[in-house]
């Protein structure tokens, strides 16, 4: 009788004990500043900037590329930045020629060296000596700025003054100006439609 009365006597402090438990079980789970197995880390922002600017310099000074956008999130869970609105410009290294890539948003690695480009992508190399503007349209492209590489495995659109081609997959070097069609390539070429010098 005494045992039984004790075991009456002790369920609701073994009930509290388990609550208080389980209710330290649960914090920890949802505790994102802990550091243990049960951490559960948010993708939240830490910090916006509206109107960013910024630019990239080489060795001798000049400026190697530049990159804005209309607003920039960053999420410390995985030290990466969210633009909104970005507008990329690589000047090509030793070849000078301009390459602008504009998009719905783009993505930056947490040590900035590679960028997400996301949703109505248009890269546009500016004309140069050697031929026209190339316009190329796609969904998704990644950026190596300074190996001024651009890649994508979607499907591509790309237009000059002479020709239309589409593709899946492409690979890009803005400094060698060198583009490669990786499969599914189609195209038209029209010479009629290239400019004629005045005289």
């Amino acid at each position: 009788m005494t045992a039984g009365r004790l075991t009456t006597a002790a369920a609701p402090l073994l009930l509290i004990g388990v609550l208080a438990a389980v209710t330290f079980w649960l914090d920890r789970l949802v505790n994102t500043s802990g550091n243990g197995p049960w951490n559960v880390t948010r993708h939240d922002p830490d910090y916006t900037v509206d109107k960013l600017s910024g630019a990239r310099l080489g060795g001798n000074g000049t400026v190697t590329y530049t990159l804005s956008a209309e607003k920039m999130m960053h999420y410390p869970d995985d030290d990466s930045t969210l633009l909104t609105a970005p507008r990329f410009v690589s000047y090509g290294g030793s070849a000078k020629v301009a390459v602008t890539v504009t998009a719905s948003e783009a993505v930056v690695s947490s040590n900035g060296e590679h960028v997400y480009f996301q949703d109505d992508v248009r890269v546009a190399r500016a004309a140069h000596a050697g031929g026209s503007e190339l316009v190329m349209r796609t969904t998704f492209l990644h950026v190596v700025p300074d190996r001024h590489i651009a890649r994508t495995d979607r499907t591509v659109f790309i237009s000059d003054a002479t020709a239309t081609v589409s593709a899946v997959g492409l690979e890009m070097n803005s400094e060698t100006r060198v583009i490669k069609l990786l499969s599914n390539v189609r195209g038209i070429y029209d010479p009629a439609r290239a400019p004629r010098s005045g005289h």
